[in-house]
C-alpha cells in the first residue's frame, strides 16, 4: 500500500543493516553505504533516520514525458508505442560522461518538481494510451520502494514496466526488483573494472551478475546499451570481449545497443564518438553472432533497423525513433521466411512515432 503523500516523501527502505559501531548500512546496492544518524548515501536519496534507512524521493519525481518506446531504447519491445517516462533524482554512480548530470547530482529537492502517487501514475498512463511505464532518467534501483509501488499499479490496470538501468544493484533487492518489471535496457558501461572504478565509480562484475540473473533467472525482456567514448571503452579487443562475452552468457538473441556519446558533465575534453567507430562495433557484434545490433545517437537507418538473421529481409525499419518498415507476422516471424524475430511483439506496431509530450500530473485528469 503507498504512503499518504500529503507532504510525505519519506518511507522506510526495506534494504538494510545496523552495524556494531550504530552505524547503519544501505544493502540496495554494492556499494554498501555505512551511514551515522542524519547522513545520506552517496545517491543522496537513501538515508539514516531514527536508527534505520529511509527512502527520501517516495512520490517525487524530476518530470513525466510520453517518449516512443525506442529511446529508452527499446527496440524490440511493442515497438512503435509511447510510454509514460519518469525518473527522480540523485544516482549511486558517479560517471564522469553522465548525460543525465543535473538529474543524476542533484542535491536539491526542489529538483523534485511532481508528485504522484502510483496509483495516479498508472491512470495517467492509461488514459494518456500508453503501453507501458518506464523509470528512467536516473537510476530506477535507488527508488526501489516507489519503482515497486509503481509497477505494482500499473500491473492491475494491464501496463508493462520498464527499467533502464545501470545494473548496480545487490541480489536479494534484484531479486524483488525485477520481479515486478518486465522489460529493462542495461547500461553495461565497459568490459574493464579499470573504467568502472575509475570513470563510474562502480563495479562491472556486479553488472554482469544482473544481466546473467535478468537472462537466467527471470522473464524480463532484456536490451543491453553501450556509449562508446573515444579512447576509453572502444578498442577493438574491448569490443570483441564485450560482444563475446554477451553472446556466451546472454545469447544471440539480445539486441546490443551502440550508442554515440557526446562532450557533457566532466568529460568536455573527449570528442564525440566518430559514426565510423560505431559501424566498427555493429560489425565486430554481428561477427561474433549477435543478431540484433543498433547504432544510437546518429542518423543510420541500416544501423538502426531489424533485419531478419536467417534471410536478411528488413523486418522493422526506423528513422530516427519513426518505425518505416514492418515485416512481421502477426506471430513475431519474418514475412518472408518464417524465421522468428525475438522480442515482445503485438500483432501490429504503434504509430507513436519521434513525438515527446511532457506531462504534468497535477493537470491531469484522472478519471477512470
Amino acid at each position: 500500500m503507498s504512503p499518504d503523500l500529503d507532504g510525505r516523501s519519506t518511507v522506510a527502505g526495506r534494504y538494510w543493516h545496523s552495524l556494531p559501531d550504530g552505524r547503519v548500512q544501505c544493502d540496495v546496492c554494492p556499494r554498501h553505504c555505512k551511514l551515522r544518524e542524519g547522513q545520506r548515501g552517496l545517491c543522496f536519496v537513501r538515508a539514516a533516520q531514527n536508527g534505520q534507512v529511509v527512502l527520501t524521493t517516495y512520490g517525487r519525481s524530476s518530470g513525466f514525458c510520453v517518449d516512443p518506446i525506442e529511446k529508452k531504447p527499446l527496440n524490440h519491445f511493442l515497438p512503435g508505442t509511447p510510454v509514460l517516462s519518469f525518473g527522480t533524482a540523485g544516482c549511486n554512480l558517479t560517471c564522469k560522461f553522465c548525460q543525465n548530470w543535473d538529474i543524476s547530482t542533484s542535491r536539491h529537492m526542489d529538483t523534485l518538481a511532481d508528485a504522484a502517487s502510483p496509483e495516479t501514475i498508472a491512470r495517467a498512463a492509461r488514459q494518456l494510451g500508453c503501453k507501458s511505464v518506464a523509470f528512467t532518467y536516473n537510476d530506477p534501483v535507488i527508488f526501489l520502494e516507489y519503482a515497486v509501488d509503481v509497477a505494482q499499479a500499473c500491473h492491475r490496470l494491464g501496463l508493462k514496466t520498464v527499467a533502464v538501468t545501470a545494473g548496480e544493484i545487490c541480489a536479494e533487492p534484484r531479486r524483488e526488483f525485477f520481479a515486478h518489471i518486465d522489460a529493462a535496457n542495461v547500461d553495461l558501461k565497459a568490459f574493464s573494472e579499470r573504467f568502472y572504478k575509475t570513470v563510474c565509480g562502480g563495479q562491472l562484475q556486479s553488472v554482469l551478475d544482473t544481466l546473467t540473473c535478468l537472462k537466467r533467472e527471470t522473464d524480463v525482456w532484456l536490451e543491453v546499451t553501450t556509449l562508446l567514448i573515444p579512447g576509453e571503452n572502444d578498442s577493438q579487443a574491448e569490443l570483441e570481449a564485450l560482444t563475446g562475452w554477451l553472446v556466451e552468457n546472454l545469447g544471440s538473441d539480445t539486441p546490443l545497443h551502440f550508442s554515440a556519446f557526446h562532450p557533457d558533465w566532466k568529460m568536455r575534453d573527449k570528442p564525440a564518438t566518430p559514426t565510423s567507430t560505431l559501424i566498427m562495433a555493429r560489425n565486430i557484434a554481428q561477427k561474433n553472432g549477435l543478431r540484433y545490433v543498433f547504432t544510437g545517437n546518429i542518423h543510420d537507418e541500416t544501423g538502426g533497423s531489424t533485419y531478419c538473421h536467417q534471410c536478411g529481409q528488413k523486418l522493422i525499419g526506423r528513422d530516427w525513433y519513426t518505425l518505416t518498415a514492418w515485416n512481421l507476422t502477426p506471430a513475431g516471424c519474418c514475412a518472408a521466411c518464417g524465421a522468428t524475430c525475438a522480442g515482445v511483439f503485438e500483432a501490429q506496431p504503434g504509430a507513436w512515432g519521434a513525438r515527446r509530450l511532457p506531462v504534468r500530473l497535477s493537470d491531469f485528469r484522472l478519471t477512470l
